[in-house]
């Protein structure tokens, strides 16, 4: 269902790599809520992904862009500005990688080059997307930039690795931004973390289908989906959600607030009663 909430409104969405992504969610959404936007990922992903079929559902556009690169960056918002007929309304920065989770590096074995680049990609693009904008000044005021992260940002989740700093350090910078850029042109920096999600990037991380059974268990309202993610970040986008800034936002369920389910409970009782405990 449309409510029209982006009527109008114009924006860049970084990520979208094929139909299991969230970006791709929130693409779609948008879309449908009237907004038009350019889409953008790396060259290597756009031609392993399938975001051409994305533009083409979308009406959109898609721009290669290496995000931790701030020539490709300025281009990349340039060119969205002048497709678009001007600044945008918003921005998605759906961005993450570990080449340690991908090399089943353990966190008391990292590789410190490999950490650098995970920290790179997945949080100082984002500031660095937020940095090209400001300069630009190519976010109309009342603007909103969302960024996707994950709870492992506050607690420890085994198998999360190296990308729990990165969370943490995307949502430093949301806040950090986001009283600038609020203070200076009442736009908005929020995050929003979300309930582990099979994504084709998300399936590197150890034992996902094991982490994502412990959290629906644990949380009251189970696991939110991809498109339930993307509902949300529309209203972020939207005006309707003018005041809310430097916030990292949760839709899990409510996980993030539980200690102990009892289904969750039960499960781990079955546990001590099996042959093999």
């Amino acid at each position: 269902m449309s409510y029209n909430l982006l009527k109008g409104k114009k924006g860049i969405i970084f990520g979208a790599l094929d139909n299991k992504s969230i970006a791709w969610k929130i693409a779609e959404r948008a879309h449908e809520e009237g907004a038009s936007f350019t889409l953008t990922n790396t060259p290597t992903s756009i031609r392993f992904g399938t975001i051409s079929e994305l533009a083409e559902k979308t009406n959109s556009i898609v721009i290669p862009a290496d995000a931790t690169n701030q020539k490709d960056l300025t281009e990349l918002i340039e060119k969205s500005m002048d497709h678009l007929g001007g600044k945008v309304d918003f921005i998605l920065h759906s961005i993450g990688m570990s080449l340690n989770v991908r090399k089943k590096r353990i966190y008391s074995d990292l590789d410190y080059n490999f950490l650098q680049k995970t920290l790179d990609i997945s949080a100082v693009s984002f500031h660095k997307v937020l940095q090209t904008a400001f300069k630009l000044d190519a976010i109309n005021d009342w603007g909103s930039v969302v960024a996707l992260s994950y709870i492992a940002a506050q607690r420890t989740l085994f198998g999360y690795n190296d990308m729990a700093d990165a969370k943490a350090l995307l949502e430093s910078i949301a806040r950090s931004f986001g009283y600038i850029y609020g203070r200076e042109k009442k736009i908005r920096i929020n995050t929003i973390s979300q309930s582990p999600t099979p994504t084709t990037a998300g399936s590197g991380i150890r034992d996902l289908e094991g982490l994502m059974d412990f959290t629906e268990r644990m949380s009251p309202l189970g696991n939110a989906t991809a498109l339930e993610c993307a509902d949300y970040c529309v209203t972020l986008f939207s005006d309707l959600t003018r005041k809310v800034t430097m916030q990292n936002l949760f839709n899990d369920g409510g996980f993030s607030n539980m200690g102990m389910s009892m289904r969750a409970m039960h499960q781990y009782e079955k546990g001590f009663n099996c042959n093999d405990c």
